[in-house]
């Protein structure tokens, strides 16, 4: 029977989001805790955890749970003071927070029986727009309503401004949604494929021809390597896009 359901199971079963506890008021207002939110909040918790041990009884000498996120903290920081610019200082633990949230996010779903949170369109979504929109209140705050001179460049031709501003909206507005769709179509596609290659592995194992298992086993090994290479590679990426973008409308004055 264990076996049946292992091997019929859809690739898609995996995304499927299930509630923990649902709570209704009045038929009112309808409270669902999802097994995501549980990820969500024991992920943050991790992250927290993870700087806390970091920085608790720090070491001229660190030991090796201080290098490695010392490591990461200054390869961010590195990213930060090139994309940046002026923002770097005042907002360089945000961007730091940003990478060590998503690529806890992205690496822990690689466990067996994990769950990877980034791989559902409306967690990256929440995400990026939430990042977006405080981004914009404070380039208003920034710059006042003079920001609103980032969608009609002072060197555009008169004639093509109204074509120009256009584009530049929309080019502002797809923003959260590149950022949000990039992260979720990578962990999607690669959870996908190891969920794919995993039932061949126990199709095979159940069948008079089991010693081709190994076949998809070893590639199911390939493709958890490159996972997980491609999960910090997407944590970095946002990171390194949301830099940018918070630099051309913090400073963008300055360009």
């Amino acid at each position: 029977m264990l076996k049946n359901n292992l091997i019929l199971l859809s690739p898609l079963e995996q995304f499927e989001i299930n509630i923990v506890k649902r709570v209704n008021f009045f038929d009112l207002i309808d409270i669902r805790f999802t097994y995501s939110s549980l990820c969500l909040i024991a992920r943050t918790i991790a992250v927290r955890f993870m700087l806390y041990k970091a920085v608790q009884n720090a070491k001229i000498i660190p030991n090796y749970w201080q290098s490695s996120v010392e490591m990461f903290i200054l390869g961010i920081r590195e990213t930060v003071i090139q994309q940046a610019g002026k923002a770097r200082k005042k907002f360089l633990p945000l961007f730091i927070r940003i990478f060590l949230f998503i690529m806890t996010l992205n690496v822990t779903g690689l466990i067996p029986m994990g769950f990877t949170v980034t791989r559902h369109i409306l967690v990256t979504l929440a995400l990026s727009f939430r990042l977006s929109i405080g981004l914009l209140i404070l380039a208003f705050d920034y710059n006042g309503i003079s920001f609103l001179k980032i969608f009609a460049p002072s060197d555009a031709p008169k004639p093509l401004l109204p074509l120009i501003i256009v584009i530049e909206i929309i080019r502002y507005v797809i923003r959260p949604f590149s950022l949000a769709i990039r992260l979720f179509a990578n962990m999607m596609a690669g959870h996908t494929l190891l969920f794919i290659l995993s039932g061949f592995v126990l199709a095979f194992l159940y069948s008079p021809f089991f010693i081709l298992a190994i076949i998809p086993l070893i590639l199911v090994y390939a493709v958890v390597g490159l996972e997980v290479g491609i999960s910090l590679l997407q944590a970095y990426v946002f990171t390194v896009l949301f830099t940018i973008y918070s630099n051309d409308s913090l400073n963008f004055s300055a360009h």
